[in-house]
């Protein structure tokens, strides 16, 4: 460390701390690093000259070894009480571990910080997605409920009137990114999985009544149920040729620009759009037509203990529509096609050189129950299990994209075997390992957590990259050069 001086970079520090100890003798030092929030007018005391006054009343609650003690004592039995909201009693010590505490202490990191703390993307820049933070409750709405109900309300005040939603929300001033904008067709839905999460685990029916603004205007609200429901009629609302969902910008696969045809290395895969594009309406997603199907029931169940049944028939009528479009047009013989581009042409089918099959639609078409019956979701899982399972956990697509395919979008820019292009997800594993439980597979379920699971990889831990105590986004898929 040279002592320098960074303006307008990421700065860096160390302490260091020069000591010589006699034999046996013993010396402590404690470290503290803190934050504290200063109100505008109070920020400076001359200028360029900062207020450090917050900062020395809190270092001197910290000064003493007994104070940090205390300090300790109170952070741990702050964990306790987080972690003692649900306990599973196992003789199996690493799924205890991960169940009991690692798993409750990632979803708790990433409600606080969703996606914001990277080394590539600020918390100002990027803040809080719509979709991450709806999927985020689902891991941790029995930890704390209270902020739980505040950040459904949240989420739901950037939602649309026709049920379209920004992409992204500010934390702080709790407004629509709209710098990224909307048009993201999978997020709507994730509002009504994470308000459906939230009262199975509270009993809460009375957040549905709550006044709720659309495009963050308090002027202009609804209800929360008011706007579960435009969630679900904002698919009703956006079906291409096939009757399957609209795409729009992306789906869960943030990578999947079926609309974007971007061929400057400038432009944005989520938000450039280009103006000779062919038409929007075409390109339909699969995967956001088994959300549909497996999510829309919840709603349809909320509307049912409402006693709104005219509503709650005519919204299980499109799921059952949803399903037999499906089954038409999602089926390609061996497994469930991916989605339709941009010209009607399939992705993820035996008819694609490569990205024959995807993970996603394979998850949650089966997790809906569609092909449950007829054996076709028995016949998706046998083909995920031929061509996408590798020891380290199920691969996102197979075969690797090879070049870049404009029609595509950012998924075939990735190198073979990195990201969205073949990379192993540890987010959507799960809805394979959730797939293999609908047809009864619990020991195939089980195999599959456990490939992915850090406790279960311990003794392979030096080839991850980052704490062996959590999932990371990605694994190199078989296709890298690094697996």
């Amino acid at each position: 460390m040279g002592n320098s001086i960074a303006s307008g970079w990421q700065p860096m520090a160390a302490h260091q701390v020069k000591v010589s100890l006699a034999p046996g003798e013993e010396r402590r030092f404690n470290f503290v690093l803190g934050y504290v929030e200063v109100p505008q007018a109070e920020k400076f005391v001359a200028p360029s000259v900062i207020n450090k006054a917050p900062a020395k009343a809190l270092l001197e609650k910290l000064t003493t070894d007994e104070q940090i003690a205390d300090a300790f004592n109170a952070l741990k039995k702050h964990w306790d009480n987080l972690l003692s909201a649900y306990v599973l009693t196992t003789p199996d010590e690493k799924l205890g571990r991960m169940v009991n505490i690692w798993n409750p202490y990632q979803c708790m990191v990433t409600f606080n910080m969703s996606r914001s703390t990277s080394m590539f993307e600020s918390g100002i820049g990027r803040g809080m997605g719509f979709r991450d933070s709806s999927q985020d409750l689902l891991g941790f709405v029995h930890q704390i409920p209270e902020r739980a109900r505040e950040r459904i309300l949240d989420i739901a005040a950037t939602q649309f009137r026709d049920g379209g939603c920004y992409h992204q929300y500010q934390p702080l001033t709790k407004k629509g990114n709209n710098d990224i904008g909307g048009g993201f067709n999978d997020d709507p839905l994730w509002l009504i999985a994470g308000t459906a999460a939230y009262i199975k685990e509270t009993g809460d029916f009375g957040i549905l009544d709550a006044a709720t603004p659309y495009d963050c205007n308090p002027d202009d609200c609804g209800t929360l149920l008011e706007h579960l429901e435009a969630s679900f009629y904002h698919v009703v609302n956006n079906k291409g040729p096939h009757g399957l969902p609209l795409i729009g910008r992306a789906d869960w696969n943030d990578c999947l620009n079926l609309n974007c045809f971007s061929d400057e290395p400038s432009e944005s895969f989520q938000t450039f759009s280009n103006p000779n594009a062919p038409d929007e309406r075409v390109a339909e997603s699969v995967l956001i037509a088994g959300m549909f199907v497996a999510i829309g029931p919840d709603l349809v169940a909320i509307l049912r203990r409402r006693g709104l049944t005219d509503k709650a028939d005519a919204c299980q009528k499109e799921i059952d529509a949803m399903n037999e479009a499906i089954l038409r047009d999602g089926w390609d013989g061996e497994w469930f096609v991916r989605a339709y581009d941009a010209f009607g042409h399939k992705i993820g089918s035996k008819e694609c050189e490569d990205g024959k099959i995807y993970i996603e639609s394979q998850g949650y078409c089966i997790m809906g129950g569609v092909g449950v019956k007829d054996g076709k979701a028995e016949k998706a899982l046998e083909s995920v299990h031929k061509y996408l399972e590798t020891k380290h956990g199920i691969v996102l697509l197979q075969p690797a994209y090879k070049e870049y395919h404009l029609e595509l979008g950012e998924v075939s820019s990735y190198p073979p075997g990195y990201k969205e292009n073949a990379g192993i997800f540890c987010h959507n594993n799960p809805w394979i390992i959730a797939a293999e439980t609908v047809v009864g597979h619990g020991d195939r379920a089980f195999d599959l957590y456990s490939r992915i699971a850090p406790a279960y990889r311990e003794e392979i831990s030096d080839l991850h990259k980052m704490e062996p105590y959590v999932y990371s986004q990605m694994i190199n898929g078989t296709s890298s050069q690094t697996i």
